[in-house]
């Protein structure tokens, strides 16, 4: 039994009509498998058939999946890639037109400076070259308009293409998803580059004759196009050039998501994301735990080596779970349920953070109390001492056994919540101190700035939880407040965001960890 030659006749898969086709409705006994040659689901007679005799089956609901990924992470490239890049070409284009514009004026100028000079006769002459500037000028600027419109009307199929693989994702109707196809490839060809070349006058000598030859002339003119002058915009980041993420901004009204219970019998003090469905808690015993996101499950749970209640989690770049042991003087590095170590000597560690180059940032008090640092660790190697700003003085307030939480921005800053300062307190790259924050007036409780955990978003901003005022502040890179999240929390204590910059808050209060919605993704 061939599907692909009954088509046309009464076939129909798991006994459902083509139109309503769903991945959850397949009869089992009828359609369950693939044949990947074919390209068309099989049953299970058409497998023992001639037609399909000898060629590769998979099962279905696993070609549907991968189908579905691979729609998925198209929609991705659309997104974070093409989209933001056609957006740069069409602004490369306004700005050369714009400064076209101006290019052509100050020749306009120029010309007009000249003419002063000369007598009456010589007027007609100014005045035809201005108007062959004119008509350069538009020709050109024609040109570059007809360019910025095809390029537009590709971000509009872009956004169309965008749209209708994410109706694709989101359906069950297996006859819609297979009939779909991505288009793509097309826009990964970026559009030429026309470079209009500026004209120059050359002026001339006045000596009362060959007027329009000894007035001047204009240099010939050239629009050329070339196709490698554009690059894709990439998602890595570096010091030099970051990435441009989708343009996001803050909810007027922030919204609960969902609400996970970790079961902690007493405290709960730390979250940090291994995926956008899956978070690393940590709480007042020396046992962290997996937890999904959706069905808000326990899905494995780690020991501490030393038996010692872990003081601070975070996730490396490879979906490694990292704890720092405050007791122990190691920084512990889980790999394959086996645990890495980092000792310290003399030194005791506490809060600590993956970078974006996949070094760990930890901070760190000595062993009297009197000293606090944040050391950049490569491996185990140390790469970076931050101690002391610019005037020897120390940048974080020297105590012992206070959780200090830290985290990098996007800028590649460090950023510390130093709850013993009461601050946030902001280095750049090179340890450099940028600013200090302080908080904000009026708090929520009105009571004094109490910064524990700490986070950055897509956007650059920064966001530390406030214990005291049961909130979270909101601020830019540069340090300036920008609002609070104040949904009805319990004890905020540790933070992180998933790649979707939804927040998640360890709520020290009731034990739960809230994920929050607090910004929107706004396209151009």
């Amino acid at each position: 039994m061939n599907p692909r030659t009954t088509r046309s006749s009464n076939f129909r898969p798991g006994n459902l009509p083509p139109s309503t086709l769903d991945v959850n409705s397949i009869d089992k006994e009828q359609c369950k498998m693939y044949c990947n040659q074919c390209d068309i689901p099989v049953c299970h007679k058409c497998i023992g058939s001639d037609q399909h005799l000898g060629h590769k089956v998979s099962e279905i609901l696993k070609v549907v999946d991968e189908r579905k990924t691979k729609f998925m992470k198209e929609q991705t490239e659309l997104n974070k890639t093409i989209y933001p890049t056609y957006q740069d070409i069409a602004s490369d284009v306004q700005n050369r037109m714009s400064q076209l514009e101006k290019e052509y004026g100050d020749l306009s100028t120029a010309i007009t400076k000249h003419g002063e000079n000369w007598h009456r006769e010589i007027d007609k002459l100014v005045q035809k070259l201005k108007a062959e500037v004119d008509e350069m000028k538009n020709t050109q600027l024609q040109t570059l308009q007809k360019h910025l419109d095809e390029i537009n009307k590709t971000i509009s199929d872009i956004k169309d293409e965008f749209d209708s693989l994410e109706t694709t994702i989101d359906t069950n109707d297996l006859s819609k998803l297979f009939s779909v196809t991505s288009n793509v490839h097309t826009y990964r060809n970026l559009p030429h580059k026309i470079n209009p070349s500026l004209l120059k006058f050359i002026p001339g000598k006045i000596q009362g004759e060959e007027l329009s030859k000894l007035f001047g002339a204009i240099s010939s003119s050239s629009l050329t196009s070339d196709k490698h002058d554009y690059s894709m915009k990439t998602t890595q980041k570096s010091p030099e050039a970051g990435s441009s993420p989708p343009v996001k901004q803050l909810l007027d009204e922030t919204e609960t998501v969902t609400t996970i219970d970790t079961r902690y019998k007493y405290d709960l003090y730390n979250v940090a994301c291994l995926s956008d469905e899956e978070i690393w808690t940590r709480g007042d015993d020396n046992i962290m735990k997996l937890y999904s996101i959706n069905q808000g499950s326990l899905l494995k749970s780690i020991r501490t080596k030393s038996r010692d209640i872990p003081f601070n989690i975070a996730v490396t770049k490879s979906g490694d779970l990292v704890y720092t042991d405050y007791i122990d003087r190691t920084v512990n590095i889980v790999k394959n349920e086996k645990i890495e170590v980092i000792r310290l000597q003399n030194w005791r560690p506490n809060g600590v953070c993956s970078t974006s180059s996949g070094d760990l940032l930890v901070i760190m008090e000595s062993d009297d109390g009197k000293q606090t640092k944040v050391v950049r660790y490569s491996g185990s190697t140390v790469k970076q001492t931050i101690q002391f700003d610019d005037k020897g003085k120390p940048l974080y307030q020297p105590s012992s056994y206070i959780l200090r939480y830290i985290t990098e921005n996007k800028n590649q800053d460090i950023c510390v919540s130093d709850i013993g300062a009461k601050a946030v307190v902001v280095v750049n790259q090179a340890g450099k101190l940028r600013f200090r924050y302080t908080g904000h007036t009026p708090a929520p409780n009105n009571r004094p700035f109490d910064p524990l955990g700490i986070t950055t978003d897509s956007q650059g901003h920064i966001l530390t939880a406030d214990y005291n005022n049961n909130c979270v502040h909101i601020i830019d890179q540069d340090g300036q407040f920008l609002r609070y999240i104040d949904c009805v929390l319990s004890g905020p204590w540790g933070m992180c965001i998933d790649t979707n910059d939804n927040l998640f808050v360890a709520q020290y209060g009731n034990r739960q960890v809230k994920e929050i919605k607090y910004m929107y993704m706004y396209l151009q």
